[in-house]
């Protein structure tokens, strides 16, 4: 009895651990057959993810500032230089070729193309530039005792050389500037500063490149163009001025 009686338990054994063998592997086929799903899923998730960056803006900055000694003379202050805008905008833009003035404050500017990780662009903006007095208006930073100051802005602009694919939506870039001389000091300075910053949502082709990289190409591009900026104020902006002084009493006594 005993034997009849455990034979069947063992049958129930056998066939409990069948069962659980053959659920295992209906379980086994069934984690098989879900894993394209998950994997399509995960991709699907990584795609929205990689969208969510590219429609969103990115924004980066570059801003640099001029300090230098500034030598005046008697009826020829750098002043009366800033008042003749086209020989200031002449000696920041000296290549005639690239520029063309559309009005008594603006001018186009075909400026030098720019590399940024896959394209190259052909940038072409308005730039105005503007004299302010009196302390009205001044940007933030200036010290309202200053008599005279020159500012320089973009105010419109157009991406050239990209294909439709390839040009950034949403695209804005800035750039402001003001210079102006310092008295206030025992020697008069020349000061200046400029900032230039650009903010675009990215093209789908190009939303796979890690924003670090992004941020590191795109700030090493604009410190390279105000720092070329601030080369030529430095440089070819002082010696026109030069030039100015040695003209100023020629003229004058023309005048006279």
């Amino acid at each position: 009895m005993g034997e009849v009686a455990a034979a069947p338990s063992f049958r129930s054994s056998i066939f409990l651990a069948g069962a659980a063998h053959s659920k295992g592997s209906q379980l086994k086929q069934i984690t098989v057959e879900r894993q394209p799903n998950i994997l399509r899923k995960t991709r699907k998730l990584r795609l929205l993810k990689v969208e969510a960056q590219v429609a969103s803006p990115s924004t980066y900055s570059s801003r640099i500032f001029t300090d230098i000694p500034l030598y005046e003379i008697p009826g020829a202050s750098f002043d009366q230089y800033l008042e003749d805008k086209p020989r200031v905008f002449t000696a920041i833009f000296p290549d005639k070729q690239r520029s063309q003035q559309l009005n008594e404050d603006e001018w186009e500017v075909h400026m030098l193309p720019i590399d940024f990780l896959f394209l190259t662009v052909n940038p072409v903006v308005d730039m105005r530039i503007i004299c302010k007095t009196r302390g009205i208006g001044y940007p933030p930073t200036v010290p309202r005792e200053v008599s005279k100051v020159l500012e320089l802005e973009i105010v419109r602009w157009e991406l050239q050389g990209l294909d439709d694919m390839l040009k950034p939506s949403q695209f804005s870039l800035r750039v402001n500037g003001a210079l102006y001389s310092d008295r206030r000091g025992p020697r008069t300075r020349l000061k200046g500063q400029l900032q230039m910053s650009i903010s675009f949502v990215l093209p789908p082709v190009l939303g796979l490149v890690p924003e670090n990289i992004r941020r590191d190409v795109a700030e090493s591009v604009l410190k390279r163009l105000v720092e070329n900026m601030k080369h030529k104020v430095n440089g070819s902006l002082i010696a026109d001025y030069s030039n100015f002084k040695r003209e100023r009493p020629k003229a004058l006594l023309a005048e006279s």
